[in-house]
C-alpha cells in the first residue's frame, strides 16, 4: 500500500501526550531526551506533566509537538525494524509539522529542529502584540468564498486566508478588527458558521513578516540534507526533494497560506492509499477523510496504535 506520513500542527498538543510511549519504547524516550538536550531544559516534563498553560505557549508547543511526532516515528521504526523509505512515499506536515516532516525524513537533525521551532515560536509570538491579532474558522466556506470575505474585511485591517484545510473548513487570519469583520461578513453571506479561534497570534498572514525575517536568519545557519522521501510543501502543495529549496519554503511558510486540502489531493493523484498521522491528536486524519473518503487515514499516538499499525504493515 502506498502511504504518506503526515505531522500535526499547533493546537493538537495535550498534557500527558507521549508519556506512555516513552515508558513503553526506549526509542521514543530517546527522542524526547534529544529535544531536552537540544533546548537545555526538561521540556519533556512540561509535555508529560504540564501545566497546560505552559505547554500551550507557542515557544513550547511547537518543539513539543515535534518531539511527540518523532517519538512515534522512532517507536514504529525501532519496533518494526523498518525505516521511513519503506514506510512511505511522501511526508508532509501542517505548519510547524513541516519541520517534523523534515526531521523525520532526515533533512534536519532533531536538535536543529527543536532549536528552530523554539525560535519560530518566539518569533511568531513577538511579531504581533497579544490581543492585536486573531484567527477565525469559516465552516462551510470554500476557498473562493473565504478569499472574497477576507478581501472585503481588509477595510478594517490586514486579513488573509491562513489555512485551506478541507472542503468547508477555511481559516482566516489578521488584525483582530479585520477578522471580527470577516466573521460578521461570513454570517451575512450565509456561511454555515464562523468561529473566532483561541490562538495567541495571527499565524500565516502578512502580519507575520517580522517572524519570517527572524526565521530567515535562523535558517541561514542551518544545514539541510536530502530527504529520504520527498516532502510535499505547505506553500506549493508539490513534492520537494532538493535541500536548497527548503530554506526559502520555510521562510515563505510563515506568512503564506497552508494549502492542506491541495496537499491531500496531491497524495490522491499520486496514488497514495493511506495517510498515516504521527503524533498528537487526529486532526489531519479527519481532514484527509473529509477531502477524499476513499483514503485510509490512520492516526498513531499511543503504544497500542504503534502495535496495531505494525501488525498490518
Amino acid at each position: 500500500m502506498k502511504r504518506a506520513l503526515v505531522f500535526p500542527g499547533q493546537g493538537s498538543q495535550t498534557v500527558g501526550m507521549g508519556r506512555d510511549l516513552a515508558a513503553a519504547f526506549p526509542a521514543a524516550r530517546q527522542a524526547f531526551e534529544e529535544v531536552d538536550d537540544a533546548l537545555s531544559e526538561r521540556l519533556s516534563r512540561c509535555i508529560f506533566e504540564g501545566p497546560e498553560d505552559e505547554l500551550t505557549l507557542t515557544e513550547n508547543a511547537q518543539p513539543a509537538l515535534m518531539a511527540m511526532s518523532l517519538a512515534v516515528l522512532r517507536a514504529v521504526e525501532d519496533e518494526g525494524k523498518v525505516r521511513l523509505p519503506a514506510l512511505a512515499s511522501f511526508v508532509a506536515g501542517h505548519s510547524l509539522g513541516e519541520y517534523s516532516a523534515l526531521a523525520a525524513a532526515g533533512s534536519l537533525s532533531v536538535a536543529d529542529t527543536a532549536r528552530l521551532l523554539r525560535r519560530r515560536g518566539q518569533a511568531m509570538q513577538e511579531a504581533v502584540p497579544v490581543g492585536e491579532g486573531a484567527m477565525a474558522a469559516l465552516i462551510g466556506a470554500d476557498l473562493d468564498a473565504a478569499r472574497a470575505i477576507a478581501e472585503d474585511a481588509t477595510e478594517a485591517g490586514v486579513c488573509a486566508v491562513a489555512n485551506d484545510n478541507a472542503p468547508g473548513q477555511v481559516v482566516v487570519s489578521g488584525a483582530k478588527a479585520a477578522v471580527e469583520r470577516a466573521v460578521a461578513l461570513a454570517e451575512d453571506r450565509g456561511i454555515r458558521r464562523a468561529v473566532m479561534l483561541p490562538v495567541s497570534a495571527p499565524f500565516h498572514c502578512p502580519l507575520m513578516a517580522p517572524a519570517a525575517e527572524m526565521m530567515a536568519e535562523a535558517l541561514e545557519e542551518t544545514a539541510f540534507q536530502a530527504p529520504s522521501v520527498p516532502l510535499v510543501a505547505n506553500v506549493t502543495a508539490q513534492p520537494v526533494g532538493r535541500p536548497a529549496q527548503f530554506r526559502d519554503l520555510l521562510v515563505e511558510q510563515v506568512t503564506a497560506m497552508v494549502r492542506w486540502r491541495e496537499i491531500v489531493l496531491f497524495f490522491v493523484q499520486a496514488e497514495v492509499e493511506e495517510v498515516v498521522e504521527l503524533g498528537a491528536g487526529k486532526v489531519l486524519s479527519g481532514l484527509a477523510r473529509r477531502i477524499d473518503r476513499d483514503l485510509v487515514a490512520t492516526p498513531i499516538s499511543t503504544p497500542g496504535d504503534v502495535e496495531a499499525f505494525l501488525k498490518v504493515l
